[in-house]
């Protein structure tokens, strides 16, 4: 076995998360997640119980269930931005936060668009659509970072070229440094 193996280098797809907590891609997923968070909790809690309270008993219901699945939708965010914010400030590893646990669940449901038959009002709308594309967005990292990723040196395209130009260099019965 090579000395750049998974048992001689930390695994590669750590090092993909390891870099991308780092990244400003990270930082500004992160404002963004945060942001709608907050704009939402604001809006549930004020404005939307306004516009909740004039709806019919359908738009009600059609407005609760489209609420509960916009929390849930940005918990599930959020909670995905808050472990790679940990691997960032090394309150957890990149292996800690390799773990399937951590993983952002895809759900069809984050996909299907706000039935446009219920009488839910446009500013709660808008935020689920929102909330959806940045759902969407997460999950892609989530698959490149976890999915994607090599889980081996061997498959990491620098460490392959360096196998290769040792198994080129070394000579039969050289024992390994």
């Amino acid at each position: 076995m090579s000395e750049f193996g998974p048992e001689a280098v930390a695994p590669v797809r750590a090092n993909v998360v390891q870099d991308f907590a780092s990244s400003e891609l990270f930082a500004r997923t992160f404002h963004d997640g945060m942001e709608l968070v907050e704009e939402v909790a604001a809006y549930l809690d004020g404005p939307g119980r306004q516009d909740s309270k004039l709806l019919s008993r359908q738009g009600a219901l059609a407005y609760a269930a489209e609420s509960m699945r916009l929390t849930t939708r940005l918990m599930q965010v959020a909670s995905w931005l808050l472990v790679q914010r940990a691997v960032r400030e090394g309150d957890m590893t990149a292996d800690e936060a390799c773990q399937p646990r951590y993983r952002i669940p895809e759900s069809g449901e984050a996909k299907a668009p706000v039935d446009p038959s219920a009488d839910i009002p446009a500013q709660l709308t808008a935020l689920a659509e929102r909330s959806k594309r940045l759902h969407e967005r997460v999950l892609h990292l989530d698959h490149r970072m976890y999915l994607e990723a090599p889980t081996e040196a061997a498959d990491h395209p620098v460490l392959l070229q360096m196998d290769r130009l040792r198994a080129a260099f070394d000579t039969p019965g050289d024992a390994a440094a």
